[in-house]
């Protein structure tokens, strides 16, 4: 007898992509990859299944239950599609870190899998970005873990969430549809120690306040007293998540956390990181979050979520400064995260963000980024740091054009968006204030043009192709000296 014919569907958590659907991800992951190159970051990849042991290394054996794992048959080595990009990326770095710069920028965008109950924003299959800065000027030997005296780590911390923060606006996300919810993983263990719970008992207690909205209270308050904590230590944690509704501010986490949740000074970053991102035209996206853990046992520092519309996570990641260490490679300090393409796909087609027809295939026909750098920003003063700062992130950013701000009907695809489109910039990260060394090293990583700020107006700029140098030139039009 014929075999009796059968309808398949797509397994469960999968998404099936026609023509429409595969442009829809290629506008998300092209912006991805845009913001990424635009920020100094290079493309790496690696594989989409690793040995399981890479997972449990780095989770512990209970991660086993939420992977896709599987062993080939005949085979004596258990492997898991990948979940998430950190253990390849820390991986990777460990194989090279004697011979790669100082820091390294790095980013990818691919598949990963996890196996969870499919829900909306949460699949089983789905595509993610990840950045992720290593290492920095007191890598190695004694680099220093005192954050009072460690700006680059803090710079760093900017400097990721600069990334983010760009590619939602390009995608036509704006302050007051996103914040940026940071926390400080020193300051909210300081206050659980205070509250009477144990050093052993934290870890376990960052993973179950990691998922408070994601599961009901009252099995959240049976987690709570299984762990052993005092239902009056809830009661003080669930007042200490309510300043949350308080709204965003661009200063450190208020005070009126509860006795000891930060010291006086406070972790370093908990009070610089503001002001870098408020000189950095992002302070109206800054959210302090004292309920925020990331209960991934890996971060020890700070730790940031982009929260949409009160709720829905668009990404997350933060501060792991002892990862490399942990998979063979030398004490490295680094700083990243990871963004899936599900909550933001359904975030901009709820909000209206999603080309569609004849606006689609235009944005995705739409010239990449440069993969040379179009302006590599110096200066010899070091006094100009803070100016060399704000102009890479302005042309990074770009600037919009009044006729498209001034109209009601305007989207973020729109050709007439950018009076100054936005550039790949970067910044020497050398400690060197001579300028021959300075040019030497925008050489080497192939720029287009040198920025030499002279003062917090002006700058010179040198066609690194031709030799040519235009001197005196104001910053606020320095856009039409790069094209």
């Amino acid at each position: 007898m014929p075999p009796t014919s059968r309808t398949f569907r797509a397994p469960r958590g999968t998404r099936d992509a026609y023509p429409e659907d595969a442009l829809k991800r290629r506008y998300i992951t092209q912006a991805w990859r845009d913001a990424s190159i635009r920020h100094g970051f290079d493309e790496i990849e690696g594989p989409t299944f690793e040995h399981l042991e890479l997972y449990t290394q780095k989770s512990g054996d209970e991660i086993v239950s939420q992977l896709f794992s599987f062993r080939r048959q005949g085979g004596d080595d258990d492997y898991a599609l990948r979940p998430e990009f950190t253990p390849t990326l820390a991986r990777m770095y460990a194989a090279r870190a004697n011979s790669l710069p100082r820091p390294t920028k790095w980013f990818t965008a691919g598949p990963y899998f996890r196996a969870e109950k499919p829900q909306r924003g949460r699949l089983r299959e789905f595509l993610q970005w990840n950045c992720d800065i290593i290492g920095g000027l007191f890598e190695g030997s004694g680099f220093v873990t005192d954050e009072t005296t460690d700006v680059d780590r803090i710079d760093q911390d900017a400097e990721v969430i600069e990334c983010i923060v760009n590619l939602l606006r390009v995608l036509g996300i704006r302050e007051g549809d996103a914040f940026v919810h940071v926390n400080h993983r020193s300051a909210i263990e300081g206050w659980f120690t205070k509250q009477g719970v144990s050093a052993s008992s934290i870890p376990s207690v960052f993973s179950l306040v990691d998922r408070r909205d994601r599961i009901p209270a009252e099995e959240f308050r049976r987690q709570w007293t299984a762990l052993g904590l005092p239902l009056e230590t809830l009661s003080e944690y669930n007042l200490l998540c309510e300043l949350v509704r308080s709204g965003p501010n661009i200063s450190p986490i208020p005070s009126t956390g509860g006795p000891g949740y930060i010291s006086e000074a406070g972790p370093f970053g908990v009070i610089l990181l503001p002001n870098r991102l408020a000189e950095l035209n992002m302070g109206e996206w800054f959210w302090s979050n004292p309920a925020l853990v990331r209960g991934l046992a890996y971060y020890t520092g700070m730790v940031f979520e982009v929260i949409a519309e009160g709720e829905r996570t668009v990404c997350g990641g933060g501060r792991y400064d002892n990862l490399i260490e942990l998979f063979g490679g030398p004490p490295t300090p680094a700083v990243g995260f990871g963004m899936g393409d599900v909550v933001l796909s359904l975030l901009l087609e709820d909000k209206g963000l999603m080309p569609q027809g004849k606006d689609l295939l235009d944005a995705v026909s739409r010239p990449q980024a440069s993969l040379r750098p179009d302006a590599f920003v110096i200066t010899a003063d070091e006094q100009f740091d803070s100016v060399v700062k704000r102009t890479v992130a302005t042309l990074r950013a770009g600037r919009e054009s009044e006729a498209w701000l001034q109209r009601d009907d305007r989207k973020p695809w729109d050709a007439d968006r950018y009076a100054a489109a936005p550039l790949h910039a970067r910044r020497s990260y050398k400690a060197t204030r001579h300028i021959g060394k300075l040019l030497k090293d925008a050489t080497s990583q192939h720029a287009r043009h040198a920025v030499i700020i002279e003062s917090d107006q002006v700058c010179n700029v040198k066609n690194l192709d031709t030799g040519e140098q235009r001197e005196n030139i104001a910053l606020t039009d320095l856009p039409a000296h790069l094209a």
